[in-house]
């Protein structure tokens, strides 16, 4: 079956004053996956996603949110999509159960509907001990799981994340995207996540990379390690004669090499010619985060939007 694009952006800019903060960005997400939307602070992420949700108005282009637009049907787009914010929007003197109550009326989800959806969230995210508890009262990883059951009160399509583990200790972390998990696993929901944790953006399926409003980079996790990184070869105990025989770039640390290499299996090329530098070695896999630093560093104005060894998401799926 061939998967639906969902969210479709096209041309999209925004400017503050003689700020441009959104330069003709375009972007497909695909019904059912974790799209992955990274960039430095004030690359114009948040931006972007507020006006996906009508926050904020379109100068120009399109955004097309389950087959409809954004300019013209925010009403209807509202029930398909759920927004947790960088910052809580709970009300701090109400109950977790309160809170909930109030934002799924806003739903027209009312008395019995609203009991009943209230226990599956209070199951799917561990709230009965807070229930009655307000919000001030609650730890930060509390806080989150009740703004994630308020974004997902009304079962929408799509969930946008910004930044949703910011501030957070990676036990909690890891508790939030279990939730996450299971909400693309049990309920097929589509995930637009912003986040400065590439660790959290490497199980995406696919990723866009944003500087100064533009896109820079974009593809799978694995086109883009391919494409901006390289994996780092460890060498211990041998001769810099030795190790310059294999003609790849390198440095040395103390008495030690590291050697760039483009994947594993250049590795065991060499380990096959070269099995006396292997007795004792070891291969560290590229990352997003060394893909972050490599497109983000890039010169003013490089051109490194589409790469050769790279297709679009739209590409791939045509």
């Amino acid at each position: 079956m061939t998967q639906q694009i969902i969210i479709k952006i096209e041309n999209l800019e925004k400017s503050f004053g003689k700020i441009k903060a959104v330069r003709k960005i375009n972007l497909g997400v695909y019904e059912g996956s974790l799209f992955a939307f990274l960039g430095i602070n004030g690359a114009g992420k948040s931006t972007t996603i507020s006006m996906m949700y009508g926050g904020l108005k379109i100068d120009s282009g399109r955004i097309t949110i389950c087959g409809q637009d954004v300019a013209t049907h925010l009403d209807k787009i509202k029930h398909q999509i759920g927004v947790v914010f960088q910052d809580s929007v709970l009300d701090k003197t109400l109950t977790v159960y309160e809170n909930l109550k109030f934002r799924a009326g806003f739903y027209g989800i009312f008395g019995q509907d609203f009991k009943a959806r209230y226990q599956e969230l209070e199951k799917l995210f561990d709230l009965a001990e807070i229930k009655n508890q307000k919000i001030q009262k609650l730890s930060g990883g509390q806080k989150r799981r009740v703004d994630i059951a308020r974004a997902i009160i009304h079962q929408p399509k799509i969930l946008i994340l910004d930044e949703p583990t910011t501030g957070l200790d990676p036990g909690t972390r890891s508790k939030v995207w279990r939730i996450i998990s299971k909400l693309r696993e049990d309920f097929k929901m589509t995930i637009f996540l912003t986040t400065h944790y590439m660790e959290e953006a490497a199980d995406a399926d696919y990723v866009t990379i944003l500087d100064k409003g533009r896109i820079i980079a974009e593809g799978t996790p694995l086109e883009l390690k391919t494409q901006y990184a390289t994996d780092i070869l460890h060498l211990y105990d041998v001769d810099e004669s030795e190790v310059k025989k294999l003609k790849l770039p390198y440095q040395k640390i103390h008495k030690d090499f590291q050697v760039k290499v483009k994947n594993s299996a250049v590795v065991t090329q060499l380990i096959v010619k070269n099995p006396e530098l292997f007795q004792d070695f070891e291969l560290i896999k590229s990352t997003l985060d060394d893909v972050f630093l490599a497109v983000t560093k890039s010169r003013p104005g490089a051109d490194i939007s589409k790469p050769k060894t790279t297709k679009t998401q739209t590409e791939q799926k045509s």
